[in-house]
């Protein structure tokens, strides 16, 4: 390739003469030729960098936003989960305690109330879209627990009013368990362990020892206390108010117990056992109104929470089989 050469223009000769350059003068142009070039595309190649990319400050905000992000996605599915108990407990609530005291339930849109008019979510646009929307959905999902939380807080002030108004009249709802033990088997159709084949059980059967101490549920006169049939050994008291419960497979009955006496609610009554036609020692425990059998577990909810509820419930519903 040849060799390009620059002239200028000399006046007192009138022609163009040929630059002369040293070896030091053509190494220093030809260095500050490279770095002036590097610079500008360097230039460049950050501009073009920073367009598509972002600036390490705006990639360290980035993956900021993305952590934050990932934390209100663990927070939503928290709240999510507190609302399914809060739920729970409000079907608890409508099911169990206002449906036994005789109380209205407190219907579901209530509970759950509602917001109307503009959109009170709009500044949440200013942010990402993922971000917007979990926001959205997290302070909805907030607002909706508060509004069930404040009105189950109501819903239990007015039970426990009604409760201290009716004190006398309710202590003879039978409203405890009558043994300390876990229930093997629930309410409803069940396979019996002696007869093998499937009916009604219309009552608990509490896991229990012979000799475990039984107590009565609620405040009562002892309308039978002898053997029946394959009941065993069995207690009733009736609870007036159309309210009996029955207590069967005892060993034995407590002093004093028979036909006509009193009796108050956690008053020791008898002892559990295995009479009757059983698969083994339990006590069998019915709750009747008007002479029907109704479902027990709605009636033990003085001393039990209602998480031990929701466990009895499951560990019962979970077995076939029925003890007696």
């Amino acid at each position: 390739m040849a060799q390009i050469h620059h002239y200028y223009y000399d006046d007192d000769r009138c022609e163009f003469v040929p630059v002369q350059h040293n070896s030091r003068d053509h190494f220093i142009q030809t260095t500050c030729l490279w770095i002036l070039n590097g610079v500008v595309l360097g230039g460049i190649g950050l501009s073009l960098l920073s367009s598509y990319v972002g600036t390490p400050a705006e990639l360290a905000l980035r993956e900021e936003n993305q952590v934050l992000v990932h934390q209100l996605e663990q927070t939503q599915q928290t709240i999510e989960t507190l609302e399914g108990e809060v739920i729970e407990i409000s079907e608890f609530d409508n099911e169990m305690y206002r449906s036994i005291l005789g109380m209205s339930p407190v219907p579901v849109s209530e509970r759950i109330g509602g917001t109307g008019g503009v959109d009170p979510y709009s500044d949440f646009d200013l942010y990402s879209e993922d971000a917007s929307e979990i926001l959205r959905r997290t302070t909805g999902q907030l607002q909706t627990l508060e509004r069930r939380l404040a009105v189950q807080r109501v819903s239990f002030d007015e039970i426990r009013n009604y409760y201290n108004e009716n004190r006398d009249k309710l202590r003879h709802l039978p409203a405890i368990r009558p043994v300390n033990g876990i229930i093997l088997s629930n309410f409803g159709m069940r396979i019996h362990p002696v007869l093998n084949y499937r009916r009604m059980h219309e009552g608990l059967d509490f896991r229990a020892d012979v000799g475990t101490p039984v107590y009565a549920t609620g405040d009562a006169i002892v309308s039978f206390s002898s053997m029946r049939g394959t009941y065993g050994l069995l207690i009733e008291l009736d609870h007036g108010n159309g309210y009996k419960t029955r207590f069967a497979h005892l060993s034995s009955l407590a002093e004093d117990i028979k036909q006509g006496v009193q009796v108050e609610r956690g008053d020791l009554i008898g002892y559990s056992g295995r009479s009757g036609v059983v698969q083994g020692p339990h006590l069998h425990y019915e709750v009747l109104i008007n002479g029907r059998p109704a479902d027990p577990m709605y009636y033990i909810f003085a001393d039990t929470t209602p998480e031990e509820y929701l466990m009895y419930q499951e560990t019962a519903s979970s077995n076939p089989y029925s003890m007696d």
